[in-house]
């Protein structure tokens, strides 16, 4: 299971194509962060990931990360509980790092690339705040990773961005402009399918020279996807009933890209609702309709199993809050997966002639498919690698 923790919608920054901060918010009380615990602890007895999420979550503040992580660790304990954040890390500092550190999580952050093309879509001085805390955050051992937003306009200087991130040294993950719910402020930054596609076409070829030196998440999951069969991001599953946002003020969404809309507002912390109680309202119904209508668009698709139709998010966010399609970026996730399916079956093909030539010389064969957990440095990547990294 998934909970997405909202300490506040607010965030310092004003990032051009944003749709999910405002200059001002609530921030989380920490008797709200004990309603989530005390919920918790009846809801569902599975292992539980928690993200902090925004808005900006550092906005919080030490003393709530403080109290929210012993009370969590200690009271949750039956639930496994692991954690990750999503920051700017505008407001990092040494105590909040070395916190972080003690209950060992990772952080994403958000970085569009060189300094003069971050700013010019972040905001004047995001370039030079999140690597200040950035350095804090890697001097206290804290493992980061970077999202890259691809807008229509930053398209145009893949190579430049990539090139960064590579000489750097700095983990990557990407992700595309889109439009939103409730903003049309994403507009005219969003990426067209056919171009998104491109692009992880693109940086597939770029990491199989790469992979012992930096994680290119996106493709580590997609790889890892078509040979396992199954989604390990929530684009790619039925996250609809396994995820649960809960706002500023306790409300309780389906995901945090729903967050603050009263459509999709499902429960509220303080009334500790059962598990059998949200998935009878109209938006996790409406999520369970998605599900169904994915299982018959979809099912001629070979990648039905391991892609799920994409986001329902932004299915809806197309349809008028109806579900009528899939995921519009369909024809990106189409456009990889069919590569990465191709060049699989093409290295198990290689793998099984040099297996029959061996078994005709030896008995004491042994098939190399890329079970090693790395080739050796120097050597190319094969998508098999990637999948069992």
């Amino acid at each position: 299971m998934h909970v997405m923790i909202i300490p506040t919608m607010g965030c310092p920054a004003n990032c051009s194509y944003c749709w999910s901060s405002e200059t001002t918010s609530l921030v989380m009380s920490q008797e709200t962060m004990d309603d989530i615990i005390d919920w918790l602890k009846e809801f569902k007895q599975e292992p539980v990931t928690f993200t902090f999420h925004g808005g900006e979550p550092l906005l919080a503040g030490y003393e709530f990360y403080e109290h929210a992580l012993k009370r969590i660790s200690t009271e949750l304990s039956q639930l496994y509980p692991a954690y990750a954040i999503q920051t700017n890390l505008w407001k990092m500092d040494d105590k909040l790092a070395s916190l972080f550190k003690k209950y060992n999580i990772p952080i994403g952050s958000s970085l569009d690339g060189p300094k003069e093309l971050n700013d010019t879509q972040r905001g004047p001085g995001y370039y030079e705040k999140t690597l200040n805390g950035y350095e804090i955050a890697k001097k206290h051992g804290l493992n980061v990773s970077f999202i890259s937003t691809f807008t229509n306009k930053s398209i145009k200087q893949k190579e430049e961005i990539f090139e960064f991130f590579k000489e750097n040294g700095l983990n990557l993950k990407i992700h595309p402009a889109l439009p939103s719910i409730k903003s049309h402020k994403s507009d005219n930054f969003a990426l067209e399918p056919k171009d998104y596609g491109e692009l992880l076409l693109y940086l597939l070829d770029q990491y199989l020279d790469l992979a012992d030196t930096i994680e290119l998440k996106n493709i580590d999951h997609l790889c890892k996807a078509v040979f396992m069969k199954t989604g390990f991001v929530c684009t790619y599953v039925d996250c609809m009933d396994s995820t649960f946002a809960i706002g500023p003020d306790g409300k309780i969404y389906p995901c945090y890209r729903f967050v603050d809309m009263p459509d999709y507002e499902i429960g509220h912390v303080s009334q500790k609702p059962t598990y059998e109680e949200l998935m009878q309202t109209k938006a996790e119904k409406l999520l369970q309709e998605y599900k169904e209508f994915v299982n018959e668009d979809c099912k001629e698709c070979k990648h039905i199993d391991y892609c799920r139709g994409g986001c329902p998010y932004n299915a809806l966010t197309i349809s008028d809050h109806k579900v009528t399609c899939v995921d519009p970026h369909c024809e990106a996730y189409k456009m990889i997966f069919d590569k990465i399916d191709e060049m699989m079956n093409q290295g198990l093909d290689f793998a099984f002639e040099e297996l029959d030539q061996t078994v005709e010389k030896d008995f004491n064969f042994t098939l190399n498919i890329g079970l090693e957990n790395q080739p050796k440095t120097g050597k190319k990547f094969t998508v098999m690698d990637i999948a069992l990294k």
